[in-house]
């Protein structure tokens, strides 16, 4: 077994700037490809691609998915918090932008830090990352005001930018079970699977109950991004994020990750033309101060110090 470390190294801040990049880019693949097919319909294709990519990976690598190990209820409580992020998501897609609903999405650090240290002694934080992670969220919270305001263009802003709210906070709460859970203690892709595969049969119910249509008929670039979002959205990165929680303190990882926002702030603007709005820059600037503070290391005193 993986002895678990303190803090992150060069390895987990590569792997976690490769997976923000990915996760702020495919919000805005989403809202492209929203026009074609139904939100949450999305979201079930998405998550039913990348439970059968998760399976034949582990079928690939001989790793046992099935035996006894009572994370069962830890599990499904995962999938319905996973499943619903997801749903909240989609859906928020349809009334706010990329850029602006992933940055509220990211807020999933402070429920993680909120909530974690109550049940997992070993991850308090100290008064400084408290302050870094209030200052992002702070930040989010002057972005969010502005959804508020009459848009003519977007009179429902204020509606996604709530449903990413939501979506960030369902986030923090799934990674609190991992960590608090026998969820926690089970391998990285039986992890996933509760999660993607629980997901990937509720979410069926829930296109269902909200009376979408299931298009089919989708042109070959709607294929091609369910493809992308199933096999590096939602498998591989999410794979990896599993992989770095159970090595890592779960509060820096989670806060590590407000760089997706800044990466879909960027794609969006380049490919969607969203404007860069003072809100949402200050937003960037404060999650990005808010990430140095919650990730700067103890001082230690030397053998020589005084104490």
């Amino acid at each position: 077994m993986s002895t678990r470390r303190s803090a992150l190294d060069p390895l987990a801040i590569g792997l976690l700037l490769g997976c923000c990049f990915i996760w702020g880019f495919q919000q805005v693949l989403i809202k492209q490809t929203l026009p074609e097919v139904a939100p949450v319909f999305q979201a079930a294709l998405r998550l039913m691609g990348a439970t059968i990519c998760l399976l034949l990976w582990c079928r690939w690598r001989g790793i046992a998915l099935w035996q006894r190990d009572g994370s069962g209820p830890s599990g499904l409580l995962a999938a319905l918090l996973f499943a619903f992020e997801f749903a909240c998501i989609y859906l928020g897609l349809r009334d706010t932008s990329a850029s602006r609903l992933t940055i509220f999405l990211y807020t999933a650090p402070f429920w993680v830090a909120a909530c974690v240290p109550l049940r997992v002694a070993a991850e308090q934080l100290r008064p400084v990352q408290w302050l870094g992670l209030l200052l992002a969220f702070g930040s989010v919270g002057f972005a969010l005001q502005d959804g508020w305001s009459s848009r003519a263009d977007h009179p429902m802003q204020w509606r996604g930018d709530l449903l990413g709210l939501m979506a960030g906070a369902l986030w923090g709460l799934t990674t609190v079970v991992i960590r608090s859970t026998r969820l926690g203690q089970v391998g990285a892709e039986k992890m996933l699977l509760y999660q993607i595969g629980g997901s990937a049969l509720i979410l069926p119910f829930i296109s269902l109950a909200m009376g979408e249509p299931w298009n089919w008929a989708m042109p070959t670039w709607a294929w091609g991004s369910l493809a992308i979002q199933s096999v590096l959205g939602a498998f591989v990165t999410i794979l990896i994020w599993m992989w770095l929680l159970g090595r890592y303190p779960a509060t820096r990882v989670s806060a590590f990750s407000f760089f997706s926002p800044l990466f879909a702030l960027v794609v969006a603007h380049l490919w969607l033309g969203e404007p860069w709005s003072l809100s949402v820059v200050v937003a960037l600037l404060g999650v990005a101060i808010g990430i140095v503070l919650v990730n700067r290391p103890a001082v230690v005193p030397s053998s020589g110090d005084s104490v």
